[in-house]
């Protein structure tokens, strides 16, 4: 029988207590892997520490505290910059609040070593419990040439990372750890940072896990005519435009007007994101000079 891999879980929390139980009870549940888990609260101000301390004496937990409240984001890159990966194989993200099915690790393990990959993400089910209600989230499309710059890969808790990229990420971050501000998703940078330093990123059509949708998500599905709306929003009020620019300058340390230019981006509608409706979208904010750093 081949030996186990060791995988840390990166953990964030934040007045988890109506869910963390169960995200907990699903992690511990993986099949064929070696766990620990590295959770980072920000300050929760509910029973969601107690609910931790309670599987700390039964399970490989070791507990981070923000000083004060940081964000979800930040949350992350505090658990990047203080995890110790040393005796690990794999690294995953999870959130406080999702259900995984017991193969999750596993079959990301498997696909990312049969296809000698650094990086995985995948589809999620993304998942009502009030109306039990169950929806595919599609992010497998085929990937392009620049949709790291303009999209991330799938959710973080879907995220699972080699050791030897993982640190790279990680000393990444450490590096720019003062430039992390503007910074709102995580997982959606450590898609740039791997896409942009040739690191191999594979996303799997086959969702291991529940991605649960309720009222205080900080990111959703992005399903139905509100999220739409939504992100019209974002785009409106420049939201993602800064997010594009701040990915892009941060991991490359260029501007990025100057690689709109020296890639001729307003002559490759299809080439910025996965969908080519989406990519149209953003090709669209390009020519018209919307997606531009002022």
């Amino acid at each position: 029988m081949s030996k186990k891999r060791k995988v840390l879980i990166l953990l964030a929390t934040y007045n988890g207590q109506e869910y963390i139980e169960r995200q907990l009870d699903t992690i511990s549940a993986q099949i064929d892997v070696d766990i620990e888990i590295l959770i980072s609260d920000d300050n929760s101000s509910d029973n969601t520490l107690s609910i931790v301390n309670n599987y700390v004496s039964r399970n490989k937990i070791s507990i981070l505290h923000n000083k004060k409240k940081a964000g979800a984001s930040s949350n992350f890159f505090n658990l990047i910059e203080n995890c110790n990966i040393e005796h690990f194989d794999y690294v995953a993200f999870s959130d406080q609040d999702d259900i995984w099915y017991t193969d999750k690790l596993l079959a990301a393990i498997d696909l990312l070593e049969s296809s000698n990959c650094d990086g995985f993400s995948s589809d999620v089910t993304a998942y009502w419990p009030k109306t039990n209600t169950k929806k595919l989230l599609k992010k497998s499309y085929f990937q392009k040439k620049y949709d790291h710059w303009f999209e991330g890969p799938g959710p973080g808790c879907s995220q699972v990372f080699s050791k030897r990229s993982f640190d790279l990420f990680r000393q990444f971050i450490i590096k720019n750890s003062n430039k992390l501000s503007s910074i709102d998703y995580h997982d959606w940078l450590a898609y740039a940072f791997y896409k942009y330093n040739n690191l191999k990123w594979i996303i799997s059509p086959h969702p291991k896990m529940l991605y649960r949708q309720h009222n205080s998500n900080v990111m959703g599905s992005n399903i139905g005519l509100y999220s739409k709306l939504l992100r019209f929003k974002k785009i409106q009020n420049n939201w993602y435009t800064n997010q594009v620019i701040a990915i892009y300058e941060l991991v490359t340390n260029k501007e990025f007007n100057e690689f709109v230019k020296f890639e001729k981006l307003k002559s490759k509608p299809f080439s910025l994101r996965r969908q080519r409706l989406h990519s149209l979208v953003v090709w669209v904010l390009i020519i018209t000079g919307f997606l531009k750093h002022k």
